[in-house]
This record gives structure tokens, C-alpha cells and sequence, in this order.
């Protein structure tokens, strides 16, 4: 009997918390994954390295091409030598606080590169499912709670150029017939997560306070509420549409509210910390423009899906505080294996 191939999927920013995280969900379902990553002097690959295998050894299912979402001729290269089955547009400049002061390079990649993406499978004709990370910042500040429905009224750069490529999206459906998709996604965080996105500056933080290398975490505007969820769990969300029977656009959120306050809390109590003994209030770190409220209603997700969340805030601050620690404890054994050999 003839062993059938297996799926492939395409990643643009499988270097980021969402494409390491789905990279292995798909790698364990089987599929051959494709990773689209930047050219640049250093490397960029440490939340997909335990994935990642020298592409001459039998067996590798991962494999990584340099391309970018500002080289359209590049793209349709990839994709006609590729040819994925699958495709998730992931990469973007996803910095909120970052689009106010850059915003053209936000524009280019975060919203033109989204085109550019699917002008080529377009131009090339190719066969797949394509799915766009669109994100909860384009409702902005329509209040909550938000659904596929629900009006948007970005308050970004960021939020405007995700704007724009939710609407290509939709007319590439609509227009050509593409399979295309939109995951609206709310806040989702992990142990992954940058460094400069306020959960794990958060957690990072409450790591080195509790470790005494740091004093002090200075922090904007603590009123904000958000709607965290799990993003191993977001990933799996993402797959679940692009094998449904018709292409659709779909909202993925726990459905909770929490202040930016109320995860420092949950946060420095955690590690046995009181917070309000570390925090100050930096002006630097607020918006031009402030989203008061962000709060999904994933009902679509989980009737047509049958996508429900298991990991909720609190629950998710202790998983990113605990693996913050681990990690600040590891560090600090390797350096003293460093002094000891040396």
C-alpha cells in the first residue's frame, strides 16, 4: 500500500510565541512544516530550536527558508516551490505600544505584507487554506464584549494595519474563492510570550524581585482590561479553522476580564510579593490612544469549532511566573558551572 505525503503547512513568524507553539502542534499531527524566518547577523530561532534538525537527516519534518512579507517576488518563489497545503500568516511588527513610533514599518509588514501574501497564492494559482492572524486591538475602542460582529473602531497603528488585512482577507474569499480566514485573537500569553509585552515583563519582573536583582518595575496604565488566554490553546484554535468545511472568520477569547492591575496581583502574590511595594508608574510606557477594554465572546469558535478555553488568567500568571523562576534559577546555575569549570 502507498504511504500517502503528508500535509504541509507554511509558517510566516514561526519564530514568534504563536508560530513555535503551532509548528509543534502541527509537527505532532504529522504534517511537514515550512518556516518562513528573516534574514539577519544572528539568530532568531530560540523558541523553535528543540524542533529544529539538521534538514539532511532522514525523517525532518521541519524545514526553515529565508523570505520576508516586504518581498512580494520572494514570496511567490517560496510558495510555488513549497506548495503548502496550509498557510499561516503570523508574522507582523504586533508591538501595540511600538506602532505609535513606528508606524510605516507597521503599515508595510503587519497590513501590506498580508496582500503580498495572498497576491501570491493567488498569481500562482495554488490550491491551500490560508489563515490570517487578525487580533482584538482592531475592535479598539467599541466596548466590550467583542464578537465577529461587533464594530471596529481600532486605536493603533498596529490595530488599523491588522484592520486592513482582515478586509483583504475577506475580499480574497469573497473575490477569488479562497479558503481564507480571519482568528481574531485576543491577548494570549505564555511562558514564550517577548519580553516587552506587559505579561511577561510582569512575570519576568516578579522572577528577579523574588531573586533580589531587581527593585523596581515601572509600568503605564494599570486600568486596562484584557482578556487573556493560553496560546497553546489559541494555536490549537487556529488549525480548527482552517479544517472546517467552509472558510469563516472566528473570535478566540476566554470571555474573562482582568485589569493590568489585577495580573500584577495575581502575579507578585503568587511568588508570596506585594506589589504595590515594587511597581511605579512610568509615563513613558502609555499610548497616544488607550483601549480601555478588550473582552471576547468566542461563542462562534465553540459551536462550529468546538474550541473552548481551559487555561484562564489567573491560572496562566502562575504558569508564566513559575517557568519565569525556573528559568532565573537555571541561568544562574549555569553561570556558576562556568566559574567552577573556569
Amino acid at each position: 500500500m502507498q504511504e500517502t505525503s503528508p500535509k504541509r503547512a507554511l509558517i510566516t513568524g514561526i519564530t514568534g510565541q504563536d508560530g513555535s507553539y503551532l509548528a509543534e502542534l502541527l509537527l505532532a499531527k504529522g504534517y511537514e512544516v515550512h518556516g518562513v524566518i528573516r534574514r539577519a547577523s544572528t539568530f532568531n530561532t530560540s523558541r523553535i530550536d528543540h524542533l529544529y534538525n539538521d534538514p539532511h537527516i532522514a525523517g525532518t519534518k521541519l524545514f526553515l527558508h529565508y523570505g520576508d512579507l516586504s518581498d512580494g517576488s520572494r514570496l511567490v518563489t517560496l510558495l510555488n516551490t513549497v506548495q503548502p497545503h496550509e498557510v499561516y500568516n503570523l508574522a507582523a511588527q504586533s508591538h501595540v505600544r511600538v506602532s505609535f513610533d513606528e508606524p510605516e514599518y507597521t503599515g508595510n509588514s503587519t497590513g501590506l505584507g498580508s496582500i503580498r501574501l495572498l497576491e501570491a497564492i493567488r498569481m500562482i494559482g495554488l490550491d491551500c487554506r490560508f489563515y490570517q492572524a487578525s487580533s482584538s486591538e482592531m475592535f479598539g475602542a467599541t466596548p466590550p464584549p467583542q464578537n465577529e460582529d461587533t464594530v471596529f473602531y481600532p486605536r493603533s497603528p498596529y490595530g488599523a494595519a491588522k484592520l486592513y488585512s482582515y478586509w483583504v482577507t475577506r475580499n480574497y474569499r469573497e473575490g477569488y474563492g479562497m479558503f481564507a480566514v480571519n482568528g481574531i485573537l485576543f491577548n494570549h500569553e505564555s511562558p514564550r510570550r517577548g519580553e516587552t509585552f506587559v505579561t511577561r515583563k510582569i512575570t519576568r519582573a516578579v522572577a528577579r524581585i523574588k531573586a533580589g536583582t531587581q527593585d523596581t518595575l515601572f509600568m503605564g496604565n494599570l486600568d486596562s482590561v484584557r482578556d487573556w488566554g493560553y496560546a497553546p490553546e489559541y494555536v490549537e484554535g487556529m488549525w480548527r479553522m482552517l479544517q472546517a468545511d467552509e472558510p469563516d472568520d472566528f473570535v478566540v477569547a476566554t470571555g474573562k476580564d482582568y485589569t493590568v492591575r489585577d495580573f500584577l496581583q495575581l502575579s507578585f502574590e503568587h511568588a508570596g510579593l506585594d506589589w504595590e511595594k515594587y511597581v511605579q508608574f512610568d509615563e513613558r510606557y502609555l499610548r497616544p490612544t488607550e483601549v480601555d477594554a478588550l473582552v471576547g465572546d468566542a461563542s462562534r469558535a465553540a459551536d462550529k469549532l468546538g474550541w473552548v478555553p481551559k487555561v484562564f488568567t489567573p491560572q496562566l500568571a502562575r504558569i508564566m511566573v513559575d517557568a519565569d523562576i525556573e528559568a532565573l534559577n537555571a541561568e544562574g546555575d549555569h553561570w556558576i558551572d562556568k566559574v567552577v569549570a573556569g
